[in-house]
């Protein structure tokens, strides 16, 4: 079922979407070689709390991959790096110069979510990273551009695809975008491909979050042994980037956003 969101509801998920926005700039001003993937979370959790927020993903539940049964995301962001698309377990890794990584942050305030995501460049990177990284954003925005209202979910998609495959990119397929709210995932999916179908139609009030997936190789992705972690098959680089939109009757706003 689809919830549309009056203008004050859309106001609440804007201050924890402000809180994801502010999270992500944390990180980016910390994030350096040398630096773990541990301390990067302990530092967004700190700041989400400090706000009155509660991290999303510290306790969600999984799907309980390889026969383990459901078990809970240990930590308050997911950072991804390299081949990783999403869902990176936070921990003793060490960032490394030359690395890409993808920082997933969700918060809830008051009851309300904000989903966001970017992925950084750290130090120097071929041309063809940085081209990956910024054509995922571009696509990201052209997703955005698409969530008019009087539109349809396949619109979102296809402004997505057309960026990834004019490039050669790979498109991540078994990981959507979503209708977010008092839930983190609520209906729609948001695919970042055509479907073949139309889709719901884009009304002012309901809420998105759009994350493009891009890869470097296939696009064909599987689930690692900590039944969390999603790594290209062919170990190909990938980039993810995400916010939280909502639609309004004059267009689409962006509500994960430091402004």
């Amino acid at each position: 079922m689809i919830t549309r969101k009056s203008p004050g509801e859309i106001e609440k998920m804007r201050r924890a979407g402000r809180i994801v926005a502010e999270v992500l700039a944390l990180i980016e001003s910390e994030l350096k070689p040398g630096v773990s993937t541990g301390d990067l979370d302990r530092l967004a959790e700190q700041h989400i709390r400090a706000a009155g927020a509660v991290p999303s993903f510290k306790g969600y539940l999984g799907a309980g991959r390889y026969g383990k049964g459901p078990h809970a995301f240990p930590a308050s962001t997911c950072i991804s790096i390299d081949s990783e698309v999403v869902h990176g377990i936070p921990g003793d890794r060490i960032i490394r110069d030359g690395s890409i990584v993808s920082v997933d942050v969700g918060a809830i305030l008051d009851g309300w979510h904000g989903d966001g995501a970017r992925t950084f460049v750290v130090g120097a990177v071929p041309a063809a990273t940085q081209d990956l990284v910024g054509a995922t954003r571009l696509a990201m925005m052209a997703g955005i551009g698409a969530a008019q209202p009087g539109a349809r979910v396949e619109d979102i998609s296809a402004a997505v695809q057309d960026v990834g495959r004019a490039r050669g990119y790979g498109i991540v397929r078994p990981f959507v975008g979503h209708g977010i709210g008092t839930k983190m995932h609520e209906d729609p999916q948001v695919p970042n491909y055509r479907t073949g179908r139309r889709g719901d139609e884009l009304k002012p009030g309901m809420c998105l979050a759009i994350e493009p997936m891009f890869t470097l190789g296939s696009g064909d992705v599987y689930v690692e042994e900590d039944g969390w972690t999603v790594r290209t098959a062919d170990e190909a680089l990938a980039a993810h980037f995400e916010h939280t939109i909502a639609i309004t009757d004059n267009g689409p706003q962006i509500l994960t956003t430091i402004l």
